[in-house]
């Protein structure tokens, strides 16, 4: 694995924000999840394609708090634009499970 230096990774911004909407995506290569992110006043809401059905259905996502890289650029998945990469980690199986707080944070708050 490479290393990186320490202002290589202060360059992804990572930040908690809540899934406000959620819906499935059937037009995804994937099976996924749309997902609609608040990620307060300064950011505001960004929408991402996660592939999170194993673990996840739309409505058990909405009022979760996940944690996203919010400054990649724009991805076109299919009809739809990503606009942030939600993190997890593959379980045993491979299946993704979303990465987030154990306590509630405010939106926006930027990983450190």
């Amino acid at each position: 694995m490479a290393e990186i230096s320490f202002d290589q990774f202060q360059a992804v911004d990572i930040r908690c924000g809540t899934v406000t909407r959620a819906e499935p995506f059937p037009e995804a290569r994937n099976p996924s999840i749309k997902l609609w992110v608040d990620f307060g006043e300064e950011i505001g809401t960004r929408k991402s394609s996660a592939q999170i059905t194993v673990h996840y259905s739309p409505e058990t996502l909405v009022g979760r708090q996940v944690l996203a890289v919010v400054n990649f650029p724009p991805r076109q998945i299919g009809p739809f634009m990503s606009e942030v990469l939600v993190l997890g980690v593959p379980d045993k199986e491979g299946a993704i499970v979303l990465l987030s707080p154990d306590q509630p944070v405010p939106d926006g708050g930027q990983m450190h």
